[in-house]
């Protein structure tokens, strides 16, 4: 007995789209506008509500550098600086926001397979990004201060200009929040068949080589420590994706 057609036919159900919703071109770029705008509007109110908050955020991040003091060489730099700080600040709080809006965006075009990733996509995103902060806050940073201080002790007095300091622990905040998202990145391009695991084991002399480079690039400080720290934090966070992705069986 020859099977029927319509069952050599049958797609997964995780496969289909369950709301299959047919939208033209200029629909799809009226709910874009409408996703940036509402995204814009968040960013807006937490940049203000930030800024109205500057000097106990501009405290905190000034707590690695214990000990030194920090000047105005400018007119209104510290003011500039509790800009630049309101608005990072106001950028962390509003990702949420922005990231809900580019799910609702999405989430139409995605199978009911693709959708099972979203939730763990977004909340171990959210988590690692702010365990790079932390992460820099308290590691990066500090090694990176007390490697200048210690070097032209005997040498210079350590006065700082606050608008380079925030220039340089923005930075390091911010791009290893990036840098610890190599985990989700591996478990996307191992779910969409890009990349398995066992490749991602078999590159492992290249893995090395592009931390290093990463630690390199990533930091603003030239000091080998926080190179090496973060270098060495990547290569964690690149073993520890490939054991996540190991455990969901690709």
């Amino acid at each position: 007995m020859t099977p029927s057609p319509d069952l050599d036919l049958k797609t997964d159900p995780f496969d289909e789209l369950p709301d299959d919703v047919e939208m033209d071109f200029f629909d799809h770029l009226e709910e874009l506008r409408w996703r940036i705008f509402y995204a814009l509007i968040a960013v807006a109110v937490c940049v203000v509500g930030c800024f109205l908050f500057a000097k106990p955020i501009i405290q905190l991040l000034e707590i690695p550098a214990q000990g030194i003091k920090f000047i105005q060489l400018a007119p209104g730099e510290y003011f500039f600086v509790s800009l630049k700080v309101a608005g990072y600040s106001g950028l962390v709080l509003a990702s949420p926001f922005i990231l809900y809006q580019i799910i609702q965006f999405v989430l139409p075009g995605l199978t009911r397979r693709e959708r099972r990733l979203v939730a763990p996509v977004v909340f171990g995103s959210s988590v690692l990004f702010f365990a790079g902060l932390v992460f820099a806050h308290r590691l990066l940073i500090p090694a990176a201060l007390n490697f200048f201080v210690s070097y032209g002790a005997d040498v210079v007095e350590q006065f700082w200009s606050i608008e380079k300091y925030f220039e340089f622990a923005l930075l390091l905040l911010f791009s290893t929040g990036i840098a610890f998202q190599i985990p989700i990145i591996q478990l996307l391009l191992s779910n969409l068949g890009i990349v398995s695991s066992e490749k991602m084991v078999t590159g492992w002399r290249f893995v090395i080589m592009g931390a290093v480079i990463l630690g390199a690039i990533l930091t603003p400080s030239t000091d080998p420590l926080t190179q090496s720290l973060l270098a060495g934090a990547v290569l964690g966070l690149y073993f520890g994706g490939v054991g996540l992705v190991k455990l969901t069986g690709k």
